[in-house]
Order: structure tokens, then sequence, then C-alpha cells
């Protein structure tokens, strides 16, 4: 067989559907699982027993259920107790929460390694619980979380493939359309691949720049 990549020519518009669609999806499913994982994080730090019990018990189920199970839950189970939402809200929404559970345990983590003294110092001052959390803890837990935020995000691009199982044509989903009308996969695949190196290899260059910019001080300080 003779690899050309001519014949996806004509199909590069349709493609480029697809790749709009991902990166929609995406991103808006990173800002939805940045904002569920620091309400989470919050809880699961909090000094209520009833919050810290709940949010444990919601990243429990949402990290130890395959992805696509949770995305068939929301796109065939719900309708059948009235609940109808489109495909791609569907998967926004499943991806939001999934990574959520992700995003929960990367901040938690961050805000149980800042040192005690600096909250202490911010009560003496007589500033606020939630004014601490928002001004303080948040702050620094996210910038001292950013690498493995990145991973948590990067691994969310490469879940929305999945989305392609609801017939929701985003990347993976168009691709497979082209791949059953040209009946060329290896060259429509090999696009695929490259696709998603390239998409995943540029977010993880953003993601450490941002890392260099946000810890520039700490950096300068070593020096």
């Amino acid at each position: 067989m003779k690899f050309d990549l001519s014949i996806l020519a004509k199909h590069i518009p349709f493609l480029l559907e697809g790749a709009w669609l991902t990166f929609q999806a995406c991103l808006l499913a990173v800002i939805g699982s940045l904002v569920v994982g620091l309400l989470v994080a919050a809880a699961r730090t909090s000094a209520s027993p009833l919050l810290n019990r709940l949010s444990a018990i919601y990243v429990d189920i949402f990290r130890n259920i395959p992805f696509i199970v949770q995305l068939f839950f929301f796109y065939f189970g719900l309708p059948e107790i009235g609940i109808y939402i489109d495909a791609f809200t569907t998967g926004v929404i499943a991806m939001s929460v999934a990574g959520g559970a992700f995003t929960s345990d990367v901040i938690r983590s961050g805000i149980l390694a800042i040192d005690p003294g600096i909250i202490e110092a911010a009560q003496v001052s007589g500033l606020r619980k939630s004014t601490i959390l928002r001004k303080i803890v948040m702050p620094i837990a996210l910038r001292a979380s950013v690498r493995p935020l990145g991973s948590v995000f990067i691994n969310l691009i490469l879940t929305s493939s999945i989305l392609s199982t609801i017939t929701l044509n985003e990347l993976t989903g168009s691709a497979k359309i082209v791949a059953s009308q040209t009946f060329r996969p290896f060259e429509v695949y090999f696009v695929l691949l490259v696709a998603y190196a390239a998409l995943t290899w540029f977010v993880s260059i953003l993601i450490s720049m941002l890392h260099r910019y946000l810890n520039r001080n700490q950096a300068e300080g070593a020096v």
C-alpha cells in the first residue's frame, strides 16, 4: 500500500471542524474541572466533618469509575429519568466532573504543603477564614500545583477522544467518519496521532512557561 496523505486534502475542512469542537470541549472542561477541583479541595481541607466526608466520597467515586461508564451514564442513563442533555454539553459536564476529582487532589496537596506559619500570621492579622482561603491559601496552592494540574489537563485532552462514542464528531469522531469514507484508515489515524501529539506537546510547553512565570520570584531569590 502506498502512503498518500493527498487523499485527505478535501476532508481537511471537516477534520478542522472536529478539531475546533475538541478545542471548545477541552477548554470548557478544563475550566469546569478547575472550578470543581477548587470547591472540592476547599471542602476536603475545611473544618467541617460533613463537607470533608462528602467531598472524599465524591473523589473516591469519580476516580475509580472508568470515564466511559460515567459518560454513558450521563448520556444514555439520565434520559431514562427525564433529563435530556445534548452530546456536547454532556461531554463537557462528564469531563468536568471526572477531571474535578483529580484536580481537587492536586490542589488539596498544594494546600496541605503550605507552611502553617503563613496561615497563622494571616489569622493573627485579623483576616477572616474566607479571605485567607481566597487571597492567600488558594493562590499559593495553585502556583505550587501548576505542573501536576497540567498533567491532569493534558489527560482531559486525551480523554476527549472518548466523546466520539456518544456521536459527537470531535477530532476522533471526524477521523472515524473520514476513514470510513476514504477506506484509508492508516493515513487518517496517522494524522490523528500527529495531531494529538502536537496538541499535548503544545499544552505541556505552555504549562512549563506558566510554571516558570509564576515561580520566577523564587528562582530569582535562589540566585
